[in-house]
This record gives structure tokens, C-alpha cells and sequence, in this order.
């Protein structure tokens, strides 16, 4: 991986780490990241209109869009609902780890890309990494007796988000080639929050909305600024390298939210978290040097 497309990554990682810091601290976390899409979409409407009035879309690339958006849909339900039913300690790895995992193995099958021996070490590292931080002492409990975890709807959840994040991760590598990153992004956000309209206002009603904007108007203005350079960088970073290296190396993300827990929310350096954090970090510099 070159130094531009590695930039973008880290400093990915570092804006998807400051909003979901955000999301962490908010009344209630589904409102609040639909509420960051509209966000997005009212603030970045004239980007959106500059961008096609002098590139337009090519027709392909609205199915693209199209296919982001419901994949998007979908990863914020199975998200949420993996949350309801189970910890954020043992949905996250599997939902985070899903992807790294398989996105390589897809990018080599699907779109013959060349992974060298660095990177899947680094990969490997990284996934690693993604587990030691969350499970810690339990990772060995927990893979003798898989079934019991298989059993977990939570664990369900878990793992079809983690599908997700390897859909996208794959359909937005062959998009972004018929959109400009920057407006994929937006009209992502656009179909996203459109799409998940219906399940918010069913479930949480006016009030709840409202009591949301009331608390946290600032920070979801924050928020959506931040997830909007996250994943735009990530598109961008798509363009220029391997989806089979972008992919694990975005999970750097973790590391900054491991020293920003600490920092901001003055969460306990676990050692298993540090372990998990180093692991990561080596991870994304094999990558990078291979």
C-alpha cells in the first residue's frame, strides 16, 4: 500500500474513531446515527449538486449506489439488533472481524487481487488483534465451545453485520470506478437514512427524534462531518489500492478508540486491549510496507 492511500486510511481510522465517541455519548444511538445521515445530506447537498453538474453519474453506477444503500440499511439493523440481544464486548469482534477475514479471500477470487506475504501476516495481525481487544482471557472458552456462541441470536447478528461490512467492502471497491468517492458518499447517505426512515419513525416516534435534536443537535452536526470524511477517505483510499488491504488496515480505527476511551471517557487500559491494539497497529504497518 502507497503513502496516500495509507494517509487516508489512518486519518479514517481517526475521524471513525472521534464519532462513534460521539454516538457512545448520545441519548439513544439508533436516533442519533440516523439523524447523522440527514445530517450529511443537508450539509454536503452543494458539494453533491457542484460534483454533478460538472461530472454527472454514469448509469451503471446508480445501481451501485442503489446496492450501498440497502447493504448500508441492512448493516445498521443487523448492527443494532446485535446490540440488543447481546454485549458490545462479544458482538464487536465478530461484527468487526467478519470483514478483514473475508474481504481479502473475496478480493483474490472475485477481483484478482495479488495479496503478498507482508500483508497477509499483517491481515492475520490485524484480525487477531480485532479478537485479543474484546475477548481477551475468554477467546479460548469461547472458540472450545463455538456452538453455544452459534446459539447466541446476538452472535447472529453479529456475524450477518459482519457479512455486510464484506458486501459493501467489495461493492463499493467497483463502484467508486463509475462515481466520484465524495459523491458516492453522499447519495449513500442519502439512499441510507431514506431507507432506514421507516424503522426509526415506527420505532422511536416524533418524541424520541426530538428529544434527540434537543440533547445532541451539536454534536450530530459533528458527527456527521466526521462519518462523512470517514468512509469518503475510505472510498477514496478504494480507488487507489487493493480492497484486500484497505479493508483490515481500516480497522486502525480501533486503536484510536481504544486511546480515546481512555483519554475523553477514562476507560481501563486492559491489557488485553493494549495487546489487541499493538497487534492491530503491527498489522497495518505489514501492510503497508508490503
Amino acid at each position: 500500500m502507497t503513502w496516500l492511500p495509507l494517509a487516508l486510511v489512518l486519518s479514517s481510522g481517526l475521524a471513525h474513531a472521534a464519532w462513534n465517541l460521539l454516538l457512545k455519548r448520545s441519548h439513544n444511538q439508533e436516533v442519533f446515527a440516523w439523524l447523522l445521515l440527514i445530517a450529511q445530506v443537508v450539509l454536503f447537498a452543494p458539494l453533491a449538486v457542484f460534483l454533478i453538474s460538472i461530472g454527472g453519474i454514469q448509469t451503471q453506477g446508480w445501481w451501485f449506489i442503489l446496492g450501498t444503500s440497502l447493504i448500508h440499511v441492512f448493516y445498521f439493523l443487523f448492527l443494532s439488533r446485535s446490540y440488543i440481544h447481546t454485549d458490545l464486548s462479544l458482538a464487536y469482534p465478530i461484527a468487526r472481524g467478519t470483514g478483514p477475514a473475508l474481504v481479502p479471500l473475496i478480493g483474490v477470487i472475485a477481483l484478482g487481487e495479488n495479496i503478498t506475504d507482508l500483508a497477509i501476516i499483517g491481515i492475520m495481525s490485524i484480525v487477531g488483534g480485532i479478537f485479543t481487544a474484546y475477548w481477551g482471557r475468554q477467546i479460548l472458552l469461547i472458540t472450545r465451545e463455538p456452538s453455544k456462541l452459534l446459539k447466541d441470536p446476538g452472535t447472529k447478528y453479529a456475524l450477518l453485520t459482519g457479512l455486510t461490512i464484506t458486501a459493501y467492502s467489495i461493492w463499493d471497491k467497483i463502484g467508486v470506478s463509475y462515481v466520484t468517492p465524495m459523491l458516492y458518499m453522499y447519495l449513500l447517505s442519502l439512499g441510507a437514512s431514506t431507507g432506514l426512515a421507516p424503522y426509526i419513525l415506527l420505532r422511536h416516534e416524533v418524541k424520541g427524534i426530538q428529544k434527540e435534536l434537543q440533547f445532541n443537535l451539536a454534536r450530530i452536526l459533528v458527527a456527521a462531518v466526521l462519518a462523512f470524511f470517514a468512509y469518503a477517505a475510505v472510498l477514496m483510499a478504494l480507488r487507489l489500492s487493493n480492497v484486500s488491504y484497505v479493508a483490515p488496515a481500516r480497522e486502525i480505527g480501533i486503536v484510536f478508540s481504544v486511546l480515546l476511551g481512555g483519554i475523553v471517557l477514562k476507560e481501563s487500559f486492559s491489557k488485553e486491549r493494549v495487546i489487541g491494539a499493538i497487534a492491530i497497529t503491527i498489522g497495518v504497518f505489514l501492510i503497508a510496507i508490503g
